[in-house]
């Protein structure tokens, strides 16, 4: 059966859903926060736990380092990069901030990134905006593009002769907002820019290669949609990009400039969890990539189709396919957004996320797998009768 057709049969993803262990209390529609784990993952992340627990200190000096490569190997190969250009980090904010704060910068150099980017990544380029002189642009994107072409055009305008770094997001965190990377990366390069991709909502959501967005650095959180435990990410770095960037941390010295392995020093870490890693790519692989990327679209559109043109119901996530997948931002007229989830959970015990931040007034909706359309049938009703002004109160 083709992805595209699965992506509505309701008995292959209840057999999915079955495999969750899922609180009765609400419909979870927050996913994009921490995708947790299916019970075959679960279980054996639990049984990481007692093996390292249970060699202990052998563990750590004989076995880690070979296992963590391992893992690291197997995630490249999902990602489509050498295992050179990939290291295991703790989560998407540790990845991209490696690159933010190891890039060489001098006083008066640039950067540029949007409002709408995760707000850990904008405060750390204010905090090298203080530390070395680096100003920062910022634009804004719009919540609907009319084309590709306005997105980098307002990307090109805000790069000067000083620019020396672009971040983007891959997927933007607030409203689903698939941008146009590659051709962003491409812009960018033609004006001596490296770009930096946030891609905490895009890895194991949608399906591609990050060879393919041309960019030079890629970082992204493992427990948001694929599913490890918390507290494991990747970062990738183009392979003539390594020895540019300062380590975090200081690592042994013997390893060469161009080692990536001299940016992952932290300490030791929680190996249960790297080694997790391979379980839930097994997992992935087995749903299969794309047809994980229909469902969640399917999904997506189940519901945003449904209440779109309600006159007081404001979808803040482009309508395009190529321009969204699982989530989206829906804010109902004259409601805050806190409002409008605190309203969700409390009448119709439904999980969401308020966003009132960078043009963006709404609740994120963030369904999984495990959703079904009847969880999106109670967030339909529940909006319908919320932007009824004759309900209100």
């Amino acid at each position: 059966m083709q992805p595209e057709t699965l992506a509505s049969n309701e008995d292959f993803w209840e057999a999915i859903r079955s495999g969750y262990r899922l609180k009765p209390d609400y419909i979870n529609l927050e996913n994009g926060y921490y995708c947790f784990m299916p019970e075959e993952i679960l279980e054996q992340f639990i049984k990481n736990v007692r093996e390292v627990n249970y060699q202990g200190s052998y563990y750590m000096r004989n076995r880690r380092v070979k296992d963590n490569g391992i893992m690291a190997e197997k995630l490249a190969s999902v990602a489509g990069c050498s295992k050179e250009e990939l290291i295991i980090t703790r989560n998407a904010t540790e990845s991209l901030d490696l690159v933010i704060g190891g890039t060489h910068w001098e006083k008066g150099d640039e950067a540029v990134m949007a409002e709408q980017d995760y707000g850990a990544m904008l405060d750390m380029f204010r905090l090298v905006g203080k530390k070395y002189g680096v100003v920062n642009r910022i634009v804004s994107v719009p919540n609907h593009p009319s084309s590709d072409e306005e997105i980098v055009a307002l990307y090109e305008s805000a790069i000067t002769s000083r620019t020396k770094l672009l971040m983007v997001s891959h997927m933007i965190n607030i409203t689903g907002q698939i941008l146009p990377v590659q051709k962003i990366c491409s812009m960018a390069h033609s004006r001596g820019v490296k770009v930096l991709v946030d891609g905490a909502h895009a890895f194991a959501h949608i399906s591609f290669a990050i060879p393919e967005l041309q960019c030079d650095y890629y970082g992204t959180s493992l427990h948001k949609w694929l599913s490890v435990p918390l507290g494991c990410g990747f970062l990738y770095v183009k392979k003539d990009n390594v020895a540019d960037l300062w380590p975090l941390l200081a690592d042994n010295p013997r390893l060469e400039d161009d080692n990536i392995l001299r940016l992952s020093h932290t300490g030791t870490n929680p190996v249960h969890t790297n080694l997790t890693i391979s379980c839930a790519l097994d997992y992935y692989m087995k749903v299969g990539s794309k047809r994980k990327e229909d469902r969640l679209r399917y999904l997506q559109r189940y519901w945003t189709e449904q209440v779109k043109n309600l006159e007081n119901v404001l979808i803040n996530t482009p309508a395009e396919k190529e321009r969204s997948c699982g989530i989206a931002n829906v804010g109902v007229k004259n409601m805050k957004p806190a409002e409008l989830a605190e309203r969700l959970m409390k009448k119709y015990r439904i999980f969401t996320v308020a966003i009132d931040t960078a043009g963006v007034q709404g609740c994120r909706i963030t369904p999984n797998i495990y959703t079904t359309p009847e969880d999106l049938d109670q967030l339909v009703h529940a909006l319908k009768d919320l932007s009824d002004p004759s309900s209100a109160g």
